[in-house]
């Protein structure tokens, strides 16, 4: 048993929640609302990425909702967000994962990087970003307040789909995607490998 909450349509993301303020090093340097993390260029603040796959090795997107400030009705991977003030990342992946998609997994962590993306005049993301892979048999169970649509596709579908249409994507799943081919291929292999029958 988990301590997690049901699942539900309930509002999990708030403008003024106290997100993490980061230097380069990832030292944490203050806190500041999410909405102000996001104003103009961004403050450069803590993030996570998960990028999960089911039991046949497909990896799930999800399709941002419309009421996202950046990038709503873009399709990303499973679950990004970030900790809030005096919550460590295994507690936020664990709380955002299941609020967001009804869904418990072991994470593996591959990597931090940084990054910055503006979203025309409406804000950016500036976020030292962890990036995570895992699984997950668990039924999806979805916030339609944080997600428009959902569905798993193999990592070969993926890359047509990213070579083919990027610009329907969100640019931080571009740049860890990318990333996570070039530096950490045995680890996508070992997720994207469906269990074979014995």
């Amino acid at each position: 048993m988990n301590n997690l909450p049901a699942a539900s349509n309930e509002i999990v993301s708030f403008g003024d929640e106290k997100l993490i303020l980061v230097d380069e090093n990832d030292n944490e340097i203050g806190n500041l609302s999410k909405d102000e993390c996001h104003d103009g260029h961004g403050q450069l603040h803590r993030a996570f990425s998960l990028f999960i796959f089911n039991e046949n090795g497909d990896v799930l997107l999800q399709q941002r909702s419309s009421q996202k400030r950046l990038w709503p009705m873009y399709w990303s991977n499973a679950c990004c967000s970030h900790p809030r003030r005096g919550e460590d990342m295994p507690e936020a992946i664990s709380r955002r994962l299941y609020q967001e998609l009804g869904l418990t997994s072991e994470l593996e962590f591959l990597f931090k990087f940084i990054y910055q993306a503006q979203y025309d005049e409406v804000g950016s993301e500036h976020e030292l970003c962890w990036v995570y892979l895992g699984r997950s048999s668990d039924d999806i169970v979805v916030n339609a307040n944080e997600i428009a649509d959902w569905r798993f596709v193999s990592a070969d579908r993926l890359d047509r789909e990213l070579a083919e249409e990027p610009g329907k994507f969100t640019p931080w799943m571009k740049l860890e995607w990318l990333r996570i081919q070039q530096e950490h291929g045995n680890a996508l292999h070992e997720f994207a490998a469906a269990p074979r029958e014995t």
